[in-house]
């Protein structure tokens, strides 16, 4: 497998460092892998921080920036960061009201941010932590115990930060992710295999003309395989899962993510699909979004994620936001 790497040990810190000079609003720290806003800490604002293994980009580093996160995270490849990653990003972006972090739920991700929050709580900064929890494929996976969490990451990191960026409390702030996360629902489908730096070849086997739904963002296995299908067939299969489980009642916010090898032509095709479903099913569509946000190195898939939103939720996603992969408003 060809990959434009100089070795898999340096992947992540020579990725850090393309950031750190495509982005100078940011401060990377490439040695102890942690990501920052330039400006922090932002007086009189509740901080955000995620973060997780690397391979999912632009999750998370990708999101860090007026409007979202004031820090991210990175582990190695598809590997949870450590505390002490956490707890330094905590420290570097706390202004004394408090310190939000967003965690995927995946069994390493958890145990970390758990023990950070304990940590950082010792050195005097108050805490609160918001699971993402939001695909709807299987009860439990190759990395968690519950739910995993995958597209609506993107949500709640918008629309909680918005509410921190117009100066919420924490508590607000983490009532908010919560939210965010209880109205959102996921699922995936990988149409092939990613490969990861340290392995050089596919991760799973998913033999030409097979696809896999329900898939999760490391290659998890999914509900079941079938043959190869139309677009318009995989937006029925995906929309109708993430509709029983999610039942909204409302308006909802779209995301249509591709997992890092489907090309946007194929993308936008499929969310003509997803749009038709959503019409035929009567659910109302108030925005859209549609690239890769939250993808999985190589893979070739896509992934959808609805939120069934209210007014106030809709403020907030509209509300400007400026990161390296996702702008407006400013």
């Amino acid at each position: 497998m060809r990959m434009l790497i100089n070795v898999p040990e340096t992947v992540v810190a020579d990725a850090l460092r393309g950031i750190a000079a495509a982005h100078p609003e940011l401060v990377v720290d490439v040695d102890h892998r942690v990501v920052v806003r330039r400006d922090s800490p932002v007086a009189g604002k509740v901080a955000l921080v995620s973060g997780g293994g690397s391979g999912h980009e632009p999750l998370h580093a990708g999101f860090v920036g007026p409007g979202m996160l004031a820090a991210a995270c990175p582990g190695e490849v598809f590997t949870s960061p450590v505390p002490d990653q956490m707890v330094r990003a905590a420290a570097a972006v706390d202004s004394g009201h408090g310190v939000l972090f967003v965690v995927k739920n995946y069994t390493g991700d958890v145990l970390n941010f758990e023990m950070a929050a304990e940590l950082a709580e010792d050195e005097g900064v108050q805490v609160a932590k918001v699971l993402v929890d939001d695909d709807v494929a299987v009860a439990d996976s190759t990395y968690t115990a519950g739910r995993r969490g995958t597209g609506a990451t993107l949500f709640v990191e918008k629309i909680a930060g918005a509410a921190a960026e117009e100066g919420a409390p924490l508590e607000r702030v983490e009532a908010v992710a919560r939210q965010v996360n209880a109205r959102s629902r996921s699922v995936g489908v990988a149409l092939g295999a990613c490969t990861t730096p340290a392995k050089g070849s596919p991760t799973f086997d998913l033999p030409p003309g097979e696809l896999e739904l329900g898939v999760g963002i490391h290659g998890e296995p999914g509900r079941e395989r079938r043959p190869m299908m139309t677009s318009g067939e995989i937006a029925d299969v995906a929309v109708d899962a993430v509709l029983e489980d999610l039942r909204p009642r409302g308006p909802v916010l779209v995301l249509v993510n591709g997992m890092g090898a489907t090309p946007l032509l194929e993308l936008y095709g499929f969310n003509a699909e997803v749009q038709r479903v959503l019409a035929e099913r009567g659910v109302p569509v108030a925005r859209t979004l549609v690239g890769n946000y939250v993808t999985s190195l190589d893979m070739a898939g896509c992934s959808v994620t609805l939120c069934q939103a209210d007014e106030e939720m809709l403020r907030l996603w509209d509300a400007p936001v400026r990161t390296a992969a996702l702008r407006w408003g400013m």
